[in-house]
């Protein structure tokens, strides 16, 4: 039940209170006040999520993000002082699965986590429905949550997985940015349709050879996306 969350912050007022907070819902929290921690802990533990500040000393949370995708598909959401557009798509381009502005309400953050694990947990608990899905050369399994392309395997954010499952799932199905955005996201998610489009292009740069001429995830002008049956 209790699930393990690493809080990556160099203001110890916040590590403490996020601590607090989610050690009170019965979770166990790892914390690191810099880049260089975090990065430590990340490749010596499993959590089930990180929450990631972007300014840090050592290594900022932009590069922290990415290093850990270089071994790790855990959910990470990144916090930061900064509301500016440019910042938000950037947290995604690095891989990140969410993004909360400080200041923030504790009770945003902990509905956010627990949207999160609820997606990347609701296979694991499974109800009875190992699906593995086959496409040409894609293997999808839904029940462990892993993508092969051939015998290798494809390193998934959380958010890919779930946008390239509910595609894959559903071929032929033509879904538009804003019903993407609601349905992996949540109807809560304050983001917009360049989060979904951020995302949709990362996916196709792991799993297409040549990402501008598709063979699985196409775009379909002016409507949104859909996989191809």
């Amino acid at each position: 039940m209790g699930k393990k969350v690493l809080v990556v912050d160099d203001e110890k007022l916040i590590v403490k209170g996020i601590r607090f907070s989610l050690e009170q819902d019965g979770m166990e929290v790892d914390c690191a006040y810099d880049g260089e921690e975090a990065l430590k802990l990340t490749r010596e533990n499993l959590y089930d999520i990180v929450l990631l500040d972007v300014m840090l000393p050592k290594a900022d949370g932009f590069t922290v993000c990415q290093q850990i995708r270089e071994y790790s598909d855990v959910p990470i959401i990144m916090l930061t002082a900064k509301g500016d557009d440019m910042d938000k798509i950037l947290g995604l381009e690095y891989g990140a699965d969410d993004y909360i502005t400080k200041p923030f309400n504790i009770l945003e953050v902990k509905a956010r986590i627990k949207a999160i694990m609820r997606r990347t947990g609701k296979k694991k608990d499974g109800d009875g429905d190992d699906k593995v899905l086959v496409k040409g050369e894609m293997k999808i399994d839904c029940e462990s949550r892993r993508v092969f392309i051939g015998e290798k395997e494809i390193n998934l954010t959380a958010k890919e997985f779930d946008l390239l499952e509910l595609l894959a799932m559903n071929p032929n199905k033509v879904y538009s940015r804003e019903n993407l955005l609601n349905i992996v996201w949540g109807y809560e998610y304050p983001g917009d349709a360049r989060t979904v489009d951020v995302h949709i292009r990362r996916l196709r740069e792991k799993i297409e050879t040549n990402p501008s001429d598709p063979k699985y995830v196409y775009t379909k002008w002016g409507v949104g996306y859909y996989f191809r049956g």
